[in-house]
């Protein structure tokens, strides 16, 4: 069985990445937390694409790059 964790859709709002994924479930993360991100402007945040077969994502032009499950497990600690 297959359990990785993959997304299919990312969208921003003016402090929000929100990634949506393939079974339903949203991880919403302050862009503060990525510093490329916070930085970036809003032409540049819409230059990602998956890596990974869906289970990260990359903005090659900010040199950053995300896990999926890194994502999860990092918003569990900040919630907990």
């Amino acid at each position: 069985m297959n359990t990785l964790v993959k997304a299919k859709n990312v969208k921003f709002n003016k402090d929000y990445l929100i990634v949506l994924l393939e079974d339903e479930r949203i991880i919403q993360t302050p862009l503060k937390w990525y510093k490329e991100l916070e930085n970036a402007n809003l032409e540049d945040l819409e230059k990602w694409h998956f890596i990974c077969g869906n289970t990260g994502i990359e903005w090659e032009e900010l040199d950053c790059h995300l896990s999926i499950e890194a994502m999860l497990k990092s918003n569990a600690n900040k919630v907990a």
